[in-house]
């Protein structure tokens, strides 16, 4: 079987701006921000979504995203934060790899809207990491 690019970027072979990493759950800013600070923290164990990860293994990786959110509110600004994961393609999922997105909002952006794409090159994705990596 192929390796998704989730698998790619666990073993190192693809860089990402690496915001948290222990033995279960690897934390990393989306190379296509949705907004300042979208980050997606993932099992390093693959299971192809939430329906289908062991309940353990989901609260480690729910357990990071809570603390993300908590920083994005309180260190970068956020006026509130969406935590989502989709399911199955029909639901949105692109890779078939557990992974949860933490979606900070911020004055002007809020609500369930995700359209609002923003360019790589439009942000400084190392200090973003940098700063929220810092209040982990």
């Amino acid at each position: 079987m192929e390796k998704d690019i989730f698998c790619k970027i666990i073993n190192g072979e693809i860089p990402c701006h690496k915001l948290y990493e222990d033995n279960d759950v690897l934390a990393f800013l989306d190379i296509s921000q949705v907004t300042k600070g979208h980050a997606l923290v993932i099992s390093k164990k693959h299971y192809e979504n939430f329906l289908t990860i062991p309940q353990e293994e989901m609260h480690k990786v729910m357990d990071v995203a809570q603390r993300i959110g908590q920083v994005d509110i309180k260190y970068l600004g956020a006026k509130g934060v969406n935590i989502l994961s989709n399911c199955y393609e029909a639901a949105g999922q692109t890779v078939m790899h557990f992974h949860v997105h933490v979606i900070p909002r911020y004055e002007g952006n809020e609500g369930f809207i995700l359209e609002m794409k923003q360019n790589d090159g439009e942000l400084n994705l190392p200090a973003i990491a940098k700063a929220i990596k810092k209040e982990l």
